[in-house]
């Protein structure tokens, strides 16, 4: 399975993203991350364009080929990244589920994108102004909307593996 979660910076999509990873003992699949690091490998100053989402499918594929449980954290702004998301599971033969994840209270989430710290090195985080000026194109086909600023990041990951009819906890 291929979960490929979406939404604005600051809206809580990593925090939940990593714990559901977690909670299914699946990979975590961070853009972010790999864009920071495409940077950090060459010229910081040249635009990476796609290069983070497409490293980001190969990786997924791969992954889900050996029959891995695959979490795709990204902002995944446009139609074009969500569909190329759904082609990746399609040429895995994997199962595809979309997640929105909003911050409805635009109070809290202007506070946390003006508060967060990065948890990559180099990366920058982008201002409020950034967030609400980003194109952000609508779903289209509705995906499973979790919204962050109702419940806990536990409740939140809870709902989810109960939509997603999965509940693989890690071994210790």
């Amino acid at each position: 399975m291929l979960i490929i979660f979406g939404g604005l910076p600051g809206s809580g999509k990593t925090t939940v993203a990593r714990a559901l990873a977690k909670r299914l003992d699946a990979l975590h699949l961070r853009v972010d991350t790999i864009e920071q690091a495409i940077r950090a490998s060459g010229d910081a100053e040249r635009d990476i364009g796609q290069a983070g989402y497409v490293v980001a499918y190969g990786v997924a594929q791969d992954n889900l080929t050996l029959g891995r449980l695959v979490v795709a954290d990204s902002v995944n702004p446009l139609e074009i990244t969500r569909s190329a998301w759904l082609a990746v599971a399609a040429r895995s033969a994997a199962i595809a589920v979309e997640v929105e994840v909003i911050c409805s209270d635009k109070t809290e989430h202007r506070r946390r994108v003006e508060t967060r710290k990065t948890d990559v090195e180099g990366l920058v985080k982008p201002t409020w102004q950034e967030v609400v000026d980003r194109v952000y194109e609508d779903w289209g086909r509705r995906p499973i909307v979790v919204d962050t600023a109702a419940k806990s990041v536990e409740e939140t990951v809870d709902g989810l593996v109960a939509k997603l009819g999965i509940d693989r906890r890690p071994s210790i």
